[in-house]
């Protein structure tokens, strides 16, 4: 009876390259942190301008020599900050027939995993962030990124037969420019896949984004009054209370993809 729950995890994928889905990924983890979470982020982009770069993680080491038992998350994970830790995992290194153990090893003591995710050339996930109880297309707020948007849904549905995603979306300048991008993807989405989108939320553009990065720091720690931090602590509140769905399950029969305006205008 005092076991601690599975965490919740949670993919974030970028429609294209230009959706700021790392930035997204650690500034909800440092906003989850701020309400009290311990989170785990773990990024499969491993370049040198991914997470793991930043904070200076073991990029030799990775979640695949946990699962292996070679180590543990504790010993190969940088600590960002006294809540937030960032483990690499490169994409094909995990095997592909034993998410149940890679799930296993999650289990660390932690809330929230959040996966900074990284398709392959066919369009598919790995198998952890396959198997996340939640995938978020993370994009911008601009005809170029909605395509993109589809194009990364479109992959991933006939790669994994997902039925739901939600809908991040960076750079916003109003709710009503966010409620318009959310809408349009969730019309094309309905009409030509009958997948379902729910809103993730929205992240205003603000500078100050940019100018926490310079300092290699989150905007939510840098500026705590900014537009951006106060909407990222806003997705994470509400990230707490997302239904909970197991692994890559489709919705029920019958269920209608709804637009609802006022979780989007919300986070602006």
């Amino acid at each position: 009876m005092l076991a601690r729950d599975a965490p919740r995890v949670v993919t974030l994928v970028g429609g294209d390259e230009q959706a700021g889905t790392s930035s997204a990924v650690i500034n909800l983890a440092a906003a989850l942190a701020r309400q009290g979470k311990d989170v785990l982020v773990i990024d499969e982009q491993c370049d040198a301008k991914s997470l793991i770069e930043a904070v200076g993680a073991d990029r030799v080491r990775t979640l695949a020599d946990v699962v292996a038992g070679k180590a543990t998350i504790d010993e190969i994970s940088a600590q960002f900050d006294e809540r937030v830790r960032v483990i690499a995992s490169p994409l094909g290194s995990l095997p592909a027939g034993r998410a149940s153990e890679t799930l296993a090893s999650l289990n660390c003591g932690v809330d929230v995993v959040l996966i900074d995710a990284k398709v392959d050339d066919e369009g598919a996930l790995s198998p952890i962030a396959m198997q996340a109880n939640d995938v978020v297309i993370v994009m911008r707020a601009n005809a170029q990124s909605i395509t993109g948007a589809y194009a990364c849904v479109k992959r991933l549905h006939f790669a994994h037969a997902i039925h739901q995603f939600r809908v991040l979306i960076n750079g916003v300048t109003s709710a009503s420019d966010a409620y318009s991008v959310y809408q349009n993807l969730t019309a094309v989405g309905s009409r030509y896949l009958a997948v379902t989108f729910s809103p993730a939320g929205a992240v205003s553009l603000d500078v100050r984004l940019a100018r926490a990065a310079l300092l290699s720091r989150t905007v939510v720690e840098a500026f705590p009054a900014a537009p951006a931090t106060l909407d990222f602590r806003r997705i994470a509140v509400d990230l707490l209370h997302w239904p909970w769905r197991q692994p890559n399950q489709a919705p029920a029969r019958g269920t209608t993809n709804r637009v609802a305006s006022a979780p989007l205008a919300s986070t602006v």
